[in-house]
């Protein structure tokens, strides 16, 4: 394969460059680093000096036009610019590994859909625990019956200052694509969010953090209808998350339980106990790495780079392939229509359909 040229771009004040999505492309067998676009002056200078590039625009579509990358990392947090430079991206047919979450609305991340189908553009998004090492091993056990007929999953955000609707969107995103990568795929969900205990009305609406556009809700609580019979749950309760989080997701099975976290090296455990109470039968949770259960971990975390970095060799490979990249699009979609899913069902006071019919956020129809 020849030479891949990738670029990237960031929103320093608005989002900045995500979790290193900046860095990505550095030192990558195939990839030249060319360019970087950031619309703050004194970032782009910073960011530019950084990442060793010489050419540096602080309007991202003069730089597409200008440079033609192959790839490109939007790297901004900040949702209020996603999908117009998603859309810019790929329409020129540019590949695109993206900051999470994908959009504000559903209707915006059908036109990224549609985009990237008619140019052909491949976009991975940073879920970075798709790209873990030990998730092959998780999923292993599951298809194995270690934990026997899966029953339950659970999932929390992490309950900090941005717990409730914040949480779900920010953060919910990791935790809705993970339940899909170990549950499959959600077919209903019925979902309550409420604010100082009385469930939301459009007094509560305002505008939420990082350009998420209209939110509401101190407290989440939300189930899903499962493939197979199982179900799903989500909740986030704001200012309850302690010294330790509770950010993960547990797979309840017949014969045992199964725990993640998130991230390239999450915390995986295993309880081998049918009761799911290890008060009363005394069962001891083990750890599982990337080597399997019970074993050393042989590699190391760098601070949440390396699943980044994974995600864009995955990016590659799939280009490559011809392929979609595990982690695409689509699946960008699916988690993120969870989480509208909780809202358009406390709006309208029922367990609602997916996908939904509904395609704009459920909090501007209240």
């Amino acid at each position: 394969m020849q030479t891949l040229r990738a670029a990237v771009i960031g929103r320093t004040g608005r989002g900045d460059y995500g979790h290193g999505l900046d860095e990505v492309w550095s030192d990558l067998p195939g990839v030249e680093l060319v360019a970087v676009a950031d619309d703050n002056k004194m970032g782009l200078a910073a960011t530019a000096k950084k990442l060793k590039v010489n050419k540096a625009y602080a309007d991202y579509r003069q730089m597409l036009d200008e440079v033609k990358p192959d790839l490109v990392s939007i790297a901004t947090r900040w949702l209020d610019a996603h999908r117009e430079i998603v859309v810019a991206a790929a329409d020129r047919g540019i590949h695109i590994y993206l900051e999470k979450p994908l959009a504000r609305s559903l209707s915006e991340a059908d036109e990224m859909v549609a985009t990237c189908e008619r140019t052909h553009a491949k976009l991975a998004i940073a879920h970075t625990t798709r790209y873990s090492p030990r998730l092959p091993v998780v999923l292993e056990m599951l298809t194995s019956g270690k934990i026997g007929k899966v029953l339950e999953l659970r999932g929390r955000g992490k309950e900090d200052a941005r717990g409730g609707g914040e949480d779900l969107w920010v953060l919910g995103t990791h935790i809705m694509d993970l339940i899909r990568v170990l549950g499959g795929d959600p077919r209903w969900c019925f979902g309550r969010v409420s604010t100082a205990g009385h469930p939301i009305t459009k007094a509560d609406v305002a505008d939420g953090n990082e350009g998420i556009g209209p939110l509401a809700g101190d407290t989440v609580q939300a189930m899903y209808g499962m493939d197979r019979d199982a179900m799903a749950y989500f909740a986030s309760h704001r200012g309850t998350s302690g010294k330790r989080p509770r950010f993960a997701v547990q797979v309840f099975g017949s014969e045992g339980i199964l725990e993640m976290t998130t991230g390239y090296l999450p915390s995986v455990k295993y309880l081998a106990d049918p009761s799911w109470s290890p008060a009363q039968s005394g069962a001891k949770w083990q750890a599982v790495s990337s080597a399997g259960l019970g074993k050393p971990e042989p590699l190391e975390d760098d601070k949440g780079h390396s699943g980044n970095r994974q995600g864009v060799l995955e990016l590659l490979a799939a280009i490559r392939e011809n392929r979609q990249p595990n982690g695409n699009i689509y699946d960008a979609r699916a988690a993120m229509e969870m989480i509208v899913a909780v809202f358009e069902s406390q709006r309208v006071g029922r367990p609602v359909e997916l996908p939904l019919a509904t395609r704009q956020n459920p909090l501007t129809l209240l």
